[in-house]
């Protein structure tokens, strides 16, 4: 097919018999493409070309067909297109600004597309002509600076924003667009944080602005000092801050809400007859009907602000009354594609309102509840690699906010109670949960109701070992800081304590089949120092003796779980192999354990002997343990409230490389300049002279 039967939209039909006339700007880009300046002939051309509506399928199409000898031919041209692109933002014609900054992103997309084995140098000297191209980009940075903070129209700077997310996400790894290195030494740091502090802007393009920001704080993070990253990690500006927040707070209501609107559609009419009719055939269907598509960009954000930024922990706690977001649509900007589920930003009502109705009867939300709800939801399903992706950095974030000692305060606060509705997966053993029967306490009950939800619901043939080391870790952090500080939390500890034991009896089950992929050995050290912490330093933690009573008792009843996982380390550690170490240590972990169990075991059996019963009742058992402490003797354990804190490198840096990767690939698919009709953009200009 000819490059004019494939572009024949973009042309212009006189009638059938004639041959199709084109635009006159396609015109003019040919002769942009043609060796000659296309303004010595026309001294007007460029003024005239930014007055003409931007074909941008043409133009990018004409750039990529561009070989290797019409590059050299046509730099020159393709030097002067950008220069002039970059002087039309200084205009006061909005028109020509609107074009140029169409045009520059068409530049940017089709230059990289033809050259994606190009170096960074090669395709700067394209666009720009590499002894300019410092000067060329410093200038476009200031006009893009000077859009975005200026008092202009709120669609030019949405296309500022869309122009930097175009450039940013050219290449598939940003570190290699080496273009960026002129975005960090002209920096447009402060205008992203205006638009934040702003309640107006931020409600037009907060959601751009942060997702941005993440991607630009990712660029060379390991390689270079990126000034991005130290900017963000000392802005201590509350509304900024707040503002931050207040996007991805937004960002994540929506995605729980679409989730929700789906979960609830699918509860009624025939489908749900029919599986209530059939039993659970359906859940896997189910569970595929609503998956709503994840966030990482988002996400990426939220991680970089509690990672880097100090200050931002504050946000996360600020309590404000739970509203979902209207689902009535409010007018929609009728160029705005669709975008999967999940994606999109949020409605610009709630992100315009600073102050939300206070009803007494309004349960109390904030940023870390909303957080805990979307985790809730994409940790449910680990299978898609998205869903993996989201809920290993949902959990890396929860540790890096267990490792703070500001968030373990407000975590762990008597006087900030709130009612978590965490999703539950559905399983045929137990049933959904109701929302009215949720107990109003602090969050770090939440934060564990989440770890336990996780544990007991993941334990198949796909092990997520990675997943369940943060969880597992993410416990003994926040045990830490309760033994430290001497809280007494009034937690159902026995979910928890059976989730550990079934977890151990999980790994024993699956021994040879986890062990050809998995150091079992770690997690199983991991899962038994919990319950030495709780043995060694229970009682400075535990809400009440009879706490501790229970931990003996379930010690005790499960004393099988613990006896199989004894023999079975015992027996790795006594042959050589590649186990044998870390199989040693969990045998010398299980000392206290096995003390427990060989103490109060024959006291029991004793007990039911002398008064007849064949079975005693939990009360009868508990009677034993505490008449007995007396006489048990547990040694002193080591480092059991140490961890080691959270470190991005180097044992994230790959994790972080892939995902900045795959968000990169998903912005660039849905940064599209329609997103901002050119007929939009024209009539809104069009009275403008």
């Amino acid at each position: 097919m000819s490059q004019v039967e494939k572009k024949a939209g973009l042309l212009r039909r006189t009638s059938s018999s004639k041959k199709p006339l084109k635009e006159k700007v396609v015109l003019m880009y040919d002769e942009i493409f043609a060796k000659e300046d296309p303004a010595k002939n026309n001294p007007r051309f460029w003024d005239e070309l930014f007055l003409m509506k931007v074909n941008l399928e043409y133009l990018e199409s004409k750039l990529e067909s561009v070989d290797g000898e019409e590059v050299q031919r046509i730099q020159d041209n393709i030097n002067s297109l950008f220069h002039h692109c970059v002087q039309a933002l200084g205009e006061e014609h909005q028109i020509k600004v609107v074009n140029a900054l169409q045009t520059l992103c068409a530049l940017f997309r089709g230059v990289h597309q033809k050259n994606k084995s190009a170096s960074g140098f090669d395709i700067i000297n394209m666009l720009m002509g590499f002894d300019k191209a410092e000067q060329r980009m410093k200038d476009l940075m200031e006009r893009l600076d000077s859009l975005l903070c200026g008092d202009g129209s709120e669609s030019l700077k949405s296309l500022c924003l869309k122009l930097l997310l175009c450039l940013v996400t050219v290449t598939d790894n940003i570190s290699q667009n080496t273009i960026l290195e002129y975005v960090m030494i002209n920096s447009i740091f402060e205008a992203i944080l205006q638009i934040l502090s702003d309640v107006s802007s931020r409600g037009q393009h907060g959601y751009d602005s942060v997702v941005l920001l993440a991607l630009l704080v990712n660029y060379r993070k390991y390689e270079s000092v990126n000034p991005y990253i130290v900017k963000l990690s000392i802005v201590d500006d509350e509304p900024t801050l707040d503002g931050m927040g207040m996007v991805v707070h937004h960002a994540l209501t929506e995605y729980n809400r679409q989730y929700k609107d789906k979960e609830e559609e699918n509860q009624g009419g025939f489908f749900s007859t029919l599986t209530s009719m059939v039993g659970s055939m359906f859940i896997a269907d189910a569970d595929e009907k609503l998956s709503v598509q994840t966030n990482e960009a988002i996400l990426l954000a939220l991680y970089e602000a509690v990672h880097l930024n100090r200050n931002f922990i504050t946000v996360l706690a600020q309590s404000h009354p739970e509203m979902d977001i209207p689902t009535t649509p409010t007018t929609p900007t009728p160029t705005a594609p669709t975008t999967p589920l999940g994606t999109t930003p949020p409605s610009l009502d709630m992100m315009n309102n600073p102050e939300l109705p206070l009803d007494p009867n309004l349960q109390t939300s904030n940023l870390l509840i909303t957080f805990l709800k979307y985790a809730s939801i994409v940790m449910q399903d680990t299978k898609d690699e998205h869903r993996l992706n989201s809920a290993r950095l949902c959990l890396i974030i929860l540790t890096c906010i267990a490792e703070d000692q500001y968030a373990d305060a407000f975590l762990h606060d008597d006087n900030m109670n709130f009612r978590v509705n965490l999703h539950r997966m559905p399983m045929r053993h137990r049933k959904k949960a109701v929302d009215k029967n949720i107990p109003s306490r602090p969050l770090v009950c939440a934060v564990l109701d989440l770890m336990v939800e996780f544990i007991v619901t993941h334990m198949m043939k796909d092990f997520p070992m990675d997943l369940y080391l943060r969880c597992v870790q993410i416990i003994h952090k926040l045990l830490c800081y309760q033994k430290k500080c001497r809280i007494r939390l009034h937690y159902t500890w026995r979910e928890l304590w059976s989730a550990l034991i079934n977890l151990l009896k999980f790994l024993l089950s699956n021994e040879t089949t986890l062990l050809a992929k998995h150091n079992i050995f770690h997690l199983a050290l991991l899962v038994v120092n919990l319950f030495n912490m709780f043995i060694t330093y229970g009682d400075t933690f535990l809400p009440t003796s009879n706490s501790y009573d229970e931990l003996y008792y379930e010690i005790v009843r499960m004393h099988q779980v613990f006896d199989n996982l004894y023999c079975m380390v015992l027996r790795v550690s006594t042959n050589v192999g590649q186990w044998k170490e870390p199989a040693s240590k969990v045998t010398h972990s299980l000392v206290n354990v096995r003390a427990i169990i060989n103490h109060f075991n024959p006291k029991i059996e004793s007990y039911a002997a002398v008064n007849h019963i064949s079975q005693l009742s939990e009360e009868q058992v508990l009677e034993v343990v505490r008449s007995n402490y007396d006489t048990l003797t547990l040694k002193l354990q080591d480092g059991l409230d140490q961890f080691e804190r959270y470190s991005e490198q180097p044992k994230e840096a790959a994790f972080f490389k892939e995902l900045v990767r795959s968000i990169s690939l998903n912005v660039r698919k849905n940064v599209s300049l329609n997103t901002l009709s050119q007929d939009v953009l024209l009539k809104e200009f069009s009275t403008i002279s």
